[in-house]
């Protein structure tokens, strides 16, 4: 089953992951009022279950909220990958210094989960793993042990992050896994997970996959389902 960005990251906040505040319009005056409240340049994101908005137009800057509800016009209704837009998210727009791709999944060889990390973030991290495997830092976790902060402090070393980032970087880490663990997650991303003009780090991005095996556990979740 798999979440939406702002679902996404409801589940992120709720884990102690310090995300962009944002709230979700189905109309363009919606969008028009949440930019109203807001007072400052927004971005007008798609809400679909697929990769890629981005590159197929459903991810756009609004400087006013008269912009954002043109950008929310254009984005409500469209297809991406043969996914209808119903719903768009509406973020503050943020001052990026970098972006870094950070994630758990399960690595069934290993039978272990598996904390990936990379520098090059912002991007999909497939065309990362073909262009540049080496930037992708791999980490994998003892299930009966649980991330350990120096494996987080690591990955932040392995990746050249400022060392004044590597305890903020190790804190999400081990929340992102506490969050991959207790909603029975096959896969919990942040990409990007960016370092602000106010050297905060922020999920600026969510994406989640939860075990159906396991949506027994998750009714909360369940209910979110979007068919």
């Amino acid at each position: 089953m798999n979440l939406h960005e702002y679902q996404a990251k409801e589940q992120f906040a709720k884990f102690g992951i310090a995300v962009q505040t944002g709230k979700v319009a189905s109309t363009a005056e919606a969008a028009y009022n949440i930019a109203r409240e807001m007072g400052v340049p927004v971005v007008v994101k798609a809400q679909v279950l697929v990769g890629g908005r981005g590159k197929a137009g459903g991810i756009k800057l609004a400087q006013t909220p008269e912009e954002a509800r043109e950008k929310a016009s254009a984005i409500l209704g469209m297809s991406i990958k043969g996914h209808i837009v119903h719903k768009v998210l509406v973020v503050p727009a943020a001052n990026i210094a970098k972006e870094i791709y950070l994630s758990v999944t399960n690595d069934r060889a290993a039978g272990k989960p598996l904390l990936m990390a990379s520098a090059e973030g912002g991007v999909e991290i497939e065309i990362v793993a073909k262009e540049n495997p080496k930037a992708i830092i791999r980490q994998h976790i003892d299930p009966f042990l649980g991330l350990r902060e120096y494996q987080a402090r690591d990955v932040a070393a392995a990746m050249s992050l400022p060392r004044d980032q590597w305890r903020a970087f190790a804190k999400i880490a081990l929340n992102l896994y506490a969050c991959f663990v207790g909603t029975d997650s096959v896969l919990a991303e942040i990409n990007p997970l960016v370092i602000n003009d106010k050297n905060e780090l922020l999920a600026l991005d969510g994406k989640m996959i939860i075990d159906d095996n396991a949506l027994f556990r998750q009714q909360v979740l369940e209910e979110q389902r979007d068919v």
